[in-house]
């Protein structure tokens, strides 16, 4: 059986009620999970919520599997203060911190098999001394400095960003052909070996509008998309491109490959966004272990007040699933 780990996130945050209604949806027929969270804080969000959640404490992931259909299993990590929906308060970072080192330590003892991570507020982290961009960025730093990628994927799209988080200014002058091989070489080993694609087909966004026009409309197509695209292709990767990016997306493009390498961030997360922005799901690719989280943010304005929708978290938690499953059975590739 599959146990998944589920973290903290942002206390403050709408982390905690995604955690209650995915057990109410799930816990009947699975993925089995466990939060590693303060069961107090889960137990006074359901009741400020109305949510009839029982809330069980366990010491063990198979513990956690015996009372799934009974309860929402929690592996206690206690907060250093009451958490006030909409209020982040660095006091709590270490509880966070420490929820997802948690996570990360039995992933890799193999006592689950995959990790979920509850969105986290960054800034709140940063005031606490935390040191790294992101959840992918730590993710890497604790697997040993691995090579990753982010994926965001949909039922109709999966995306893979060779920039991430900086600013769009940043995102092109920094652009290297050398980045855009590296993450290629990421994305496409991910897709065989979690996706169980045997002979994955990368689509090349080109950076610039019409992928440049032939050099009218920038050279970096040329100069900097166009000699990554060569050297995979020199390594038999099927890859196309560089595509442009306004009509790759298309469903008829989308047809024709498994993953879009985009140039920065928005490039890949509007057109995935705008198919399924309550489904989508974020995957970090070159892990040692399964990692994903819903692809969304810890929506302070709403926290506390009912309103979260579970489906981003939900789809992670299967999409945890499935690709553990994939990756601990070696599971031939389509």
């Amino acid at each position: 059986m599959t146990i998944l780990a589920l973290t903290m996130g942002e206390p403050a945050g709408v982390g905690g009620e995604l955690s209650l209604l995915a057990w109410r949806h799930l816990h009947m027929q699975g993925p089995v999970f466990f939060a590693l969270d303060d069961p107090g804080r889960l137990r006074g969000v359901a009741d400020g919520l109305g949510l009839s959640v029982p809330v069980r404490e366990v010491s063990s992931p198979a513990e956690a599997a015996a009372v799934f259909a009974e309860a929402l299993p929690v592996m206690p990590v206690a907060l250093r203060t009451n958490s006030v929906a909409g209020r982040p308060d660095p006091a709590n970072a270490p509880a966070v911190v420490e929820s997802i080192d948690r996570a990360v330590a039995l992933a890799l003892e193999g006592a689950v098999g995959a990790i979920v991570t509850n969105p986290i507020q960054k800034a709140t982290l940063y005031a606490a001394g935390f040191a790294h961009p992101g959840h992918t960025e730590y993710l890497a730093a604790k697997a040993g400095n691995v090579p990753v990628a982010m994926m965001l994927v949909c039922p109709e799209l999966r995306v893979v960003p060779v920039t991430i988080h900086v600013a769009l200014r940043d995102a092109v002058e920094n652009l290297r052909a050398a980045d855009i091989v590296a993450t290629a070489r990421v994305a496409l080993a991910g897709l065989k070996r979690d996706f169980a694609i045997a002979c994955p087909r990368l689509a090349i966004a080109g950076l610039n509008p019409h992928a440049g026009e032939d050099g009218a409309m920038g050279s970096e197509d040329i100069e900097i998309v166009a000699p990554a695209l060569a050297a995979l292709r020199a390594e038999g990767v099927a890859a196309t491109g560089p595509m442009p990016p306004d009509t790759m997306f298309s469903p008829r493009a989308r047809a024709r490959y498994d993953a879009a390498i985009c140039m920065y961030h928005d490039q890949a997360l509007i057109p995935l966004k705008t198919l399924d922005v309550d489904g989508g799901v974020n995957v970090t690719l070159g892990l040692p272990f399964v990692r994903t989280s819903p692809d969304h943010g810890t929506a302070l304005d709403i926290a506390g007040k009912g309103l979260a929708d579970p489906g981003s978290l939900l789809a992670a938690l299967r999409l945890a699933g499935t690709l553990a499953e994939n990756r601990s059975k070696g599971e031939s590739p389509r």
